[in-house]
């Protein structure tokens, strides 16, 4: 394989896939976009299940793999790292660096992520399949205000750095997706300046802009619509078991 093979990525425009190709276009590395309709049951189908075993996206497809055989690798912050070391850029400089990226990496994936993915389903998806408020309202207040305080974390961190790693990191690139959701999680950015200038910060670079705009022909269905596409696609993300 040649090395400007370019890196399949199996992606929809979605948070966790906009992390992909901010980091793709920062590090300057050639990519094809794959869409996977996840509103539509792609993420389903024999062929990505076999990259991506947790029927999620993104994953991606490296035609120079390691040992210059092709590699998948699935769950974003994997391919943060992995882009990070083939790449040799935005994942520290050194094991000092090394150890603050890994952290707020981990923060985000672990932290900042599932708690604004949990409230943004009981805020705007929940209140479409149960009727009742009243059930929803303790998730709804839990996780708003989960998110408030992780909005909290990062603008603490960042009044005296210019990125949450010290350098623009994968740190970064795994982050904004998910802060640039604020007006749909109830948050306003004014409350945090620090958080808002960077927010600012990496948009203004014109490969992160870059980035963050794949994809924006694919569309996206609005699960909080009422029509007959969104209640589909509500039913297949969110009546998911084990498929033996």
């Amino acid at each position: 394989m040649s090395a400007d093979a370019p890196i399949d990525v199996h992606f929809w425009p979605t948070p966790n896939g906009r992390k992909i190709t901010i980091a793709l276009e920062e590090m300057e590395l050639p990519y094809r976009i794959v869409p996977v309709n996840i509103g539509k049951g792609d993420q389903f189908k024999p062929e990505f299940l076999a990259i991506s075993p947790n029927n999620r996206m993104p994953a991606i497809v490296d035609p120079d793999g390691p040992d210059g055989r092709p590699i998948s690798v699935f769950e974003s912050g994997a391919i943060l790292l992995y882009l990070a070391r083939r790449s040799g850029k935005f994942g520290g400089a050194n094991a000092r660096e090394q150890a603050e990226v890994g952290s707020w990496l981990a923060w985000q994936i672990a932290n900042l992520g599932p708690v604004m993915g949990h409230h943004n389903h009981f805020r705007n998806y929940a209140p479409k399949i149960e009727p009742d408020s009243d059930k929803l309202k303790y998730g709804q207040d839990r996780f708003f205000n989960e998110t408030n305080r992780l909005f909290g974390v990062a603008e603490v961190r960042l009044r005296d750095r210019e990125f949450l790693a010290g350098p623009l990191s994968i740190a970064d690139f795994a982050t904004w997706p998910w802060i640039a959701l604020y007006k749909g999680q109830g948050q306003d950015l004014a409350d945090f300046p620090a958080l808002n200038a960077w927010f600012g910060r990496c948009k203004a670079r014109p490969l992160f802009d870059k980035g963050r705009k794949v994809g924006a022909e694919l569309g996206s269905t609005n699960l909080a619509d009422d029509s007959k596409e969104a209640e589909e696609a509500r039913r297949i993300l969110f009546g998911q078991k084990a498929r033996t």
